[in-house]
């Protein structure tokens, strides 16, 4: 007898144990909800994910990274576009943000021959008059880099959007990148204008995260000239923006072969431990691909290859 009652108490010890570890192994209600946006989603779990434009707090749009559940093109875009309407359901990492007007429906979404014809409801037009640019942008960057997209037309209750709701600037139809994004303008004249995306890196709530710059300046050189001088001043404009690439580095040569940017530069890619850090190898990499029609990015420090990127975000270093 005694002994069966033994039994029993460890029985129900070990049982309510169990039941405890399980309930606090499972994630809080919460945290079941955020949408992960760090590149390690990629890195750990070895799932796809694409990306998606958010704003933070210095109004600037923000390169993130989403899980999307859809199967079918059609069923992603709408997806990032339903998660980019401010909602009470929006659960982003801290310091970023939705910026669709809140209420807004999107009322059918078509692709076809690399284009994307959206169309929402009339509570889009209830857009701020200082944030209807980054709105419109933020849309075209997050559909178009989805695979196989060059174009996107923005309808409203079936009529195309052909300016902007508050300041009715003109909107070109369709839309693409050169309508640009976090647009920044350096100019002095109208002479040798370059139209150039620099990604710069932010740090928001303890992660880094990447934002793209349109500049606008006078400079008739190479884009890739441009964009290493930029990315390696020791002077920029915005104090919440940051570049990891040494100001004395120096773009060698380069060139371009089988749909490759071959860059080579001086030592001084390498950090202190004789490594190129990851966040200088992105950085010049998605500017190189915002700016030239190229699948990847070979890096090398004086003639001996050292890296390379290609345009699905895979790294590979020696």
């Amino acid at each position: 007898m005694l002994k069966s009652k033994a039994i029993r108490k460890i029985f129900i010890t070990t049982l309510s144990l169990f039941i405890f570890l399980f309930v606090y192994s499972l994630p809080t209600l919460d945290d079941s909800y955020v949408l992960r946006t760090n590149l390690e989603i990629e890195s750990t779990t070895g799932l796809a994910t694409d990306n998606i434009y958010l704003l933070n707090e210095d109004g600037y749009l923000v390169k993130s990274r989403v899980l999307l559940e859809g199967t079918t093109l059609e069923d992603k875009i709408k997806e990032i576009l339903e998660q980019l309407i401010i909602s009470d359901d929006n659960h982003f990492p801290k310091g970023l943000f939705a910026y669709i007007p809140k209420n807004t429906k999107v009322l059918n979404v078509l692709c076809g021959e690399g284009k994307v014809t959206v169309d929402f409801s009339s509570q889009f037009l209830d857009m701020d008059v200082h944030e209807e640019k980054q709105i419109i942008s933020g849309i075209v960057f997050s559909i178009l880099d989805l695979d196989d997209i060059e174009e996107v037309i923005i309808l409203v209750e079936g009529t195309i959007l052909s300016e902007y709701p508050n300041t009715k600037e003109k909107l070109s139809s369709p839309l693409n990148k050169n309508i640009g994004i976090n647009q920044e303008y350096e100019l002095t004249s109208r002479e040798d204008v370059s139209k150039v995306v620099i990604y710069y890196l932010s740090r928001i709530n303890d992660e880094m995260y990447y934002v793209p710059v349109t500049k606008y300046l006078n400079d008739s050189r190479d884009k890739i000239k441009i964009i290493i001088d930029e990315l390696s001043t020791s002077y920029i404009y915005e104090p919440n923006l940051m570049s990891f690439l040494h100001s004395k580095v120096e773009l060698l040569d380069y060139y371009e072969q089988e749909n490759v940017l071959f860059l080579n530069f001086n030592k001084f890619l390498f950090d202190s431990e004789d490594k190129v850090l990851e966040e200088v190898l992105y950085s010049i990499s998605y500017s190189v691909f915002d700016n030239y029609d190229v699948s990847m990015v070979m890096f090398e420090v004086d003639n001996q290859y050292v890296g390379q990127v290609s345009r699905n975000g895979i790294i590979e270093e020696k």
